[in-house]
């Protein structure tokens, strides 16, 4: 890094220096990743399933109401669950909590998404067992990050 440079990432070998929010992740092959999408909005939920399809994940479920997403999840067993917070049948939060709380399902990484973006908001999602949480609306390149850095992750 550069002396008096913001707190960015520094490549040595070509002296080249990113901000943080432009930090490059290396590279993590998410062919195969099974991705269970449950957002009642039609729009929203094609939206995602097309984004994590078009990064080389498997949409294994594609729901609208959180109980058939938690019903999905058991069923399935996906490798990520892209919840949106506001669902009929239970929502996203509750969804997420009971997937933690299931060691047959603990195991899955969960994004959630909603319009709340407020720090109460992110911070209940991240009580309730979220491993990352996206604010609507969103950028599809967004969305594939996060996939990506989640697939990242080592299992905990």
């Amino acid at each position: 890094m550069l002396p008096g440079s913001p707190a960015g990432v520094s490549y040595p070998s070509r002296g080249l220096q990113r901000r943080p929010e432009q930090a490059v992740l290396p590279f993590v092959d998410v062919s195969g990743v099974r991705v269970l999408v449950a957002d009642d909005e039609d729009d929203i939920r094609a939206l995602v399933a097309l984004a994590v399809g078009k990064a080389g994940c498997t949409v294994v479920g594609s729901v609208a109401d959180g109980a058939a997403a938690l019903d999905a999840a058991r069923a399935d067993l996906p490798d990520l669950a892209v919840l949106d917070v506001s669902m009929p049948g239970a929502t996203g939060l509750e969804v997420c909590a009971a997937l933690r709380a299931d060691p047959s399902t603990s195991h899955i990484r969960i994004l959630l998404l909603s319009a709340g973006a407020s720090l109460d908001d992110v911070a209940a999602g991240l009580a309730a067992g979220a491993d990352a949480y996206l604010a609507k609306p969103f950028q599809v390149s967004g969305l594939v990050h996060q996939v990506h850095a989640l697939m990242a992750r080592q299992p905990a």
